[in-house]
């Protein structure tokens, strides 16, 4: 049994309805095995890019993330050696949040 949403599905059949102009752009993602969750969050972004603030606003606050893309977007930190800061404004977190990530999984 899953008790993950099928994302490459939803994504897929969204393209195909509302956004076929965006298959191209997609498709390296769409290709793969298993999308992680920052594939989903760079689908997303490509998909939905004009939406508006308040509507950004409340998807970040909702949004969740595995140890395993937590370790990524660490590892993305240090391959380009980012501030937290910069790192926070990249993945449009906090930088409260990148600080307890890192106290908790870099220790």
């Amino acid at each position: 049994m899953q008790n993950t949403p099928d994302y490459k599905r939803i994504y897929s059949d969204m393209i195909t309805i509302k956004y076929p102009e965006k298959r191209e752009i997609c498709d390296q993602l769409l290709s793969k095995a298993n999308l992680s969750t920052l594939d989903i969050i760079e689908i997303s972004q490509i998909l939905f890019n004009k939406s508006s603030k308040e509507n950004s606003e409340f998807n970040q606050k909702h949004r969740s993330y595995s140890k395993s893309t937590i370790v990524k977007i660490l590892e993305y930190q240090k391959k380009n050696k980012l501030n937290n800061s910069q790192l926070a404004r990249h993945f449009k977190l906090s930088r409260n949040t990148v600080t307890k990530w890192k106290n908790k999984f870099l220790l």
